[in-house]
């Protein structure tokens, strides 16, 4: 009973548009994800004063999910357009996979949101998991990453900039590359995947993604690492990374289609 109330709520909320272009769902997970950022913006400084990995695990999985929402509304409004233009692009990098609803327990074919020109694609609650997940279990290795290149390459008032450039430089050549390859197997084994979907996603998507990230991280780094506080530099990373992480959602689920 419960489980069909909340499917006729999902399938009522996602059948309606704000002014006819932003899907309402995605909208409503958006709030409610800006929601907690505010309620964690106002007591960050404590929190972390009083659990710092705790808080940075939590302000992680929140960013990270903000990233996927605005990567799965960015795609529903471009199959929006693209539906109603009466075509579809096989290989377009926007294009987002549907998954069936409980295979275990379907719903009547009337009552299951439908693959339709009038409606965006569902929601995906499992995949705002997935990625919400990522980065809270990443969060603890970033912690220590931080802590050592703060250590490592010490910020003073007589020298900030050639430090700063030392752990950008770090950052980029040792901790990028492992950090995009733990997100593409994480990613592709919490989808199911084993090891030939792992190998067939770092093929196709890994050295382009890495060779974005070269062109936007840097620059970001230095000026995190010149000017923000310890306590800030993940959260400034994760903020910033918005758009970022919503550029490695799209991908990621754009070789997922061809999977």
């Amino acid at each position: 009973m419960i489980e069909n109330t909340r499917r006729r709520l999902l399938y009522t909320l996602n059948s309606r548009w704000i002014y006819g272009k932003v899907p309402l769902l995605h909208a409503a997970v958006f709030l409610l994800q800006m929601a907690a950022v505010s309620l964690l913006t106002r007591k960050f400084n404590s929190y972390y004063a009083q659990r710092p990995v705790l808080t940075t695990m939590i302000t992680n999985a929140i960013l990270g999910g903000i990233a996927d929402t605005v990567a799965q509304s960015l795609t529903a409004i471009r199959q929006r357009a693209i539906r109603k233009s009466g075509g579809v692009g096989k290989d377009d990098l926007f294009a987002i996979e549907i998954h069936e609803l409980d295979k275990k327990n379907p719903w009547p074919a009337d009552e299951i949101i439908p693959d339709s020109r009038g409606l965006p694609p569902p929601f995906d609650f499992e995949r705002l998991t997935r990625f919400m997940a990522y980065g809270f279990l990443m969060a603890p290795l970033q912690h220590k990453w931080f802590g050592f290149l703060s250590r490592t390459f010490p910020v003073t008032k007589d020298s900030a900039f050639v430090p700063a450039l030392k752990r950008t430089a770090f950052d980029q050549f040792l901790f990028a590359p492992i950090g995009l390859a733990c997100f593409f197997t994480f990613m592709t084994v919490a989808e199911g995947g084993g090891k030939r979907a792992v190998t067939r996603k770092f093929q196709d998507v890994y050295v382009p993604a890495l060779k974005a990230n070269y062109l936007v991280w840097p620059a970001v780094q230095i000026i995190n690492f010149r000017l923000m506080p310890v306590q800030f530099q993940i959260p400034f990373v994760s903020s910033i990374g918005i758009a970022w992480t919503a550029y490695l959602s799209l991908t990621n689920s754009a070789e997922d289609e061809k999977l």
